[in-house]
């Protein structure tokens, strides 16, 4: 389609300014004050205009986990956050390990996924060549998980770790927890509670010194061997002093990402929420999300994404040794750093950079994360005075629930833009509208 979007305030690259902004083909063709041309008209007035954002960790489910999600159900709900683009995660089944498995998964949302999508290829203890084989240009990048977060996927062959940080040429992006650490917290809340372990034990047997040992291990790996790594989910103040804040985000070799529920949660909430917001790492106590939050402003935490994780409600009900880890997040991240800006934590333009520019800059993805002419129209009109109540009578997911449920957001998402075509607007998914697979550059 064709459209003009009036009068909106842009905010784009470190600023705040009234442009209207003319999509043709897909395409951002022009941004200027006034333009004048034939299109469909989008009135904007009172509403901001920001680049949509891209999540690069988010757990859709398909293949063989479908009775939790699926790419169609998950991309629907990120579509209606303002998401515009997703990397997703191997611990599907089967496991996303070969270069034919990931690609069962793209041919999966090339016919079903609303948002631009990618999906990690996933390292193994024995799967190095395969690993070697993964395109720089077609696939965001490897994810090895340090803690075992999921079933077989552990990465702890010392051997393998090095030739692994040593030979592939790809970002890797890691879990990164220190599994023996974990295992010995376990045995020992089991020798206090037998299998009654309380869900708050959850931050103390995936402890900060778990994330920390095994965060200082990849860095390390990372240093001696030049390797492009990203560490996902940071969880602790302590893991902080591993990331610089000195030299801009295109020069950096090691990067971070902050995810929306370790900036909202601490474990103060498990005594009403246990189980709903019980997620690898483990949301701990309120010291680490301010922490957190001021190290994303700083730069030393380069982007925010969600790990969206859905599980069904009846198996986040069951005892703490039984509870998977994860809880449902793509419908809302925006929303919810928007609440941080009403409350003066985060400015309008560090919530564009952080999940939109920053992104883009981090995985070297192709004409996307900014709104410049030329590049695709990945974008989100949102009204930052109107309110949001979260019910599950208005969430996409599969899995029917949120841990948000009740809470009221001081904005709304208005109308998401996935290349240029209208794909949500004012509760409606379009449907006819899919995503295109994620290009990247190369250096």
């Amino acid at each position: 389609m064709k459209a003009l979007i009036k009068n909106a305030r842009v905010v784009n690259e470190g600023k705040i300014f009234s442009s209207d902004v003319l999509i043709n083909n897909g395409i951002i063709e022009k941004i200027a004050p006034i333009i004048n041309t034939e299109a469909v008209e989008i009135n904007a007035e009172g509403l901001h205009l920001f680049p949509g954002m891209i999540d690069d960790q988010v757990h859709f489910r398909e293949p063989g986990l479908t009775h939790k999600a699926d790419i169609k159900s998950e991309s629907r709900a990120a579509v209606a956050g303002g998401v515009t683009s997703f990397m997703e995660m191997p611990n599907t089944i089967p496991q996303a390990t070969t270069l034919q498995l990931l690609e069962e998964k793209y041919a999966i949302a090339k016919m079903n996924s609303f948002a631009n999508y990618s999906f990690f290829m996933g390292g193994t203890n024995d799967n190095i060549e395969e690993l070697k084989k993964t395109d720089l240009k077609t696939i965001c990048g490897i994810k090895l998980f340090m803690g075992s977060s999921t079933g077989n996927m552990l990465v702890d062959n010392e051997s393998t770790l090095d030739e692994i940080f040593s030979s592939c040429p790809n970002l890797i992006a890691i879990h990164s927890e220190s599994e023996p650490i974990i295992r010995a917290n376990i045995e020992k809340y089991k020798e206090q509670y037998g299998e009654n372990i309380p869900m708050s034990a959850h931050p103390l047997i995936r402890s900060v010194e778990a994330c920390y040992e095994s965060t200082k291990k990849a860095v390390g790996l990372a240093k001696k061997h030049n390797t492009r790594l990203h560490i996902l989910h940071i969880s602790t103040e302590e893991e902080l002093e591993f990331f610089n804040n000195t030299i801009p985000l295109k020069e950096k070799r090691i990067t971070a990402e902050a995810c929306v529920h370790h900036l909202w949660f601490d474990a103060d909430d498990y005594a009403t929420l246990g189980g709903l917001i019980k997620c690898n790492p483990a949301i701990k106590e309120a010291r680490h999300k301010k922490a957190i939050l001021q190290a994303v402003i700083e730069g030393r935490i380069d982007i925010i994404a969600t790990d969206h994780a859905p599980h069904t409600w009846m198996e986040k009900q069951q005892p703490y040794l039984q509870c998977p880890s994860g809880l449902p997040l793509v419908q809302h991240p925006l929303q919810m750093l928007f609440d941080f800006y009403r409350d003066g934590k985060i400015t309008l333009e560090k919530i564009a950079e952080k999940t939109s520019h920053a992104v883009a800059e981090c995985f070297n993805i192709s004409n996307r994360g900014y709104i410049r002419e030329g590049y695709k129209a990945d974008l989100v009109l949102v009204d930052l005075n109107a309110q949001t109540k979260v019910s599950n009578q208005n969430i996409f997911y599969k899995c029917g629930w949120s841990p948000l449920d009740g809470h009221t957001f001081g904005s709304k998402i208005h109308t998401t833009f996935v290349n240029g075509n209208i794909v949500y607007s004012n509760g409606i998914i379009f449907e006819t509208v899919r995503g295109e697979r994620l290009g990247f550059e190369t250096k």
